[in-house]
């Protein structure tokens, strides 16, 4: 009898297959995977410079090798305690209220009926995180000029004295508050929204049927099911702590000396510090700083996360 052919290894060929099927999908994903290393890996190679003092004339291999003596810059200040406070409160205000007024708006968008004004609340919530910095504090800036601002037209108007927003740091916490608040809850409010939208109404249907009013529909059932996207934002923005937003803290107070105590920030001192110094070196090491500190915080984040709430952690 002759020998019957081998048959082939039906594995091999169904991976083959799945791969040649998935060739589109990788396709599509490259330009991303491609922009990813660009602007994510690449630019770590630059690390080195916060460990040297660079001399462009010699470049960047042969410039001399000092160490930590660039992340001394930031501490031998005697403002370093001002812009490490302003720095970690600003962004600790900012995560819980933010948190707190992004959930309360998305909740309150979900109760909106009519698609055409779920709609136009939608896009007006979102229109200011699409505004950039520079239009944002012109905006801020006509509410408070001193001289023809909003504010200060409706004191005058009402008998009460105009107010130098611009020279006067007691002001601007609130300030500076209430601005991030309006341009960044809007973003985050999609986020939560999204995932109210994809809770099963028939919770809802169940809890009516027990008598539970629109609070407590709210409290047992949203709230409880929106945690695990709260935890989640809540880890990623811990590791922005000792970050803050340039374009907050120096396009709307305009960078104004009186306004420092109040205003700066290690980004903001950084950049006045490189304009005035032209040490790129000193700018590099803040920004290693930044991202070490962000790094642990994320990591002890969510290990205090992982400990007491497993499914709600990242990894």
């Amino acid at each position: 009898m002759g020998k019957e052919p081998a048959a082939g290894n039906p594995g091999k060929k169904s991976v083959g297959r799945k791969l040649i099927r998935s060739i589109p999908v990788y396709l599509m994903i490259l330009p991303g995977i491609v922009y990813l290393f660009c602007n994510n890996y690449m630019p770590m190679f630059g690390i080195i410079i916060a460990f040297k003092k660079v001399n462009w004339q010699k470049g960047l291999w042969n410039s001399e090798w000092i160490g930590f003596d660039n992340f001394k810059f930031l501490f031998q200040s005697q403002d370093t305690f001002i812009i490490i406070r302003n720095t970690v409160l600003y962004n600790v205000v900012f995560i819980v209220l933010g948190t707190v007024c992004a959930v309360t708006v998305a909740i309150l968008l979900n109760e909106v009926r009519k698609k055409l004004h779920k709609s136009i609340y939608q896009s007006l919530i979102l229109l200011p995180y699409l505004m950039s910095w520079v239009v944002v504090s012109y905006l801020v800036f006509a509410f408070l000029s001193a001289e023809n601002g909003f504010v200060n037209t409706f004191l005058q108007k009402n008998g009460f004295n105009s107010i130098r927003w611009y020279q006067e740091a007691k002001y601007w916490p609130v300030i500076l508050v209430i601005v991030n608040l309006w341009k960044s809850v809007g973003f985050s409010m999609i986020i939560y929204y999204s995932t109210i939208v994809g809770i099963s109404q028939e919770y809802y249907e169940a809890a009516k049927l027990d008598g539970a009013g629109k609070w407590k529909q709210i409290t047992n059932i949203t709230l409880p099911l929106l945690k695990s996207t709260v935890i989640t934002l809540f880890i990623m923005s811990v590791g922005s702590i000792m970050a803050s937003d340039f374009g907050l803290f120096f396009q709307v107070p305009k960078n104004q000396g009186a306004l420092y105590a109040a205003t700066q920030t290690i980004d903001t001192y950084v950049y006045n510090a490189l304009m005035k110094l032209g040490n790129t070196s000193m700018a590099s090491a803040a920004s290693v700083l930044q991202a070490v500190v962000g790094f642990a915080l994320v990591i002890a984040a969510n290990t205090i996360v992982r400990k007491y709430e497993r499914d709600s952690a990242l990894f």
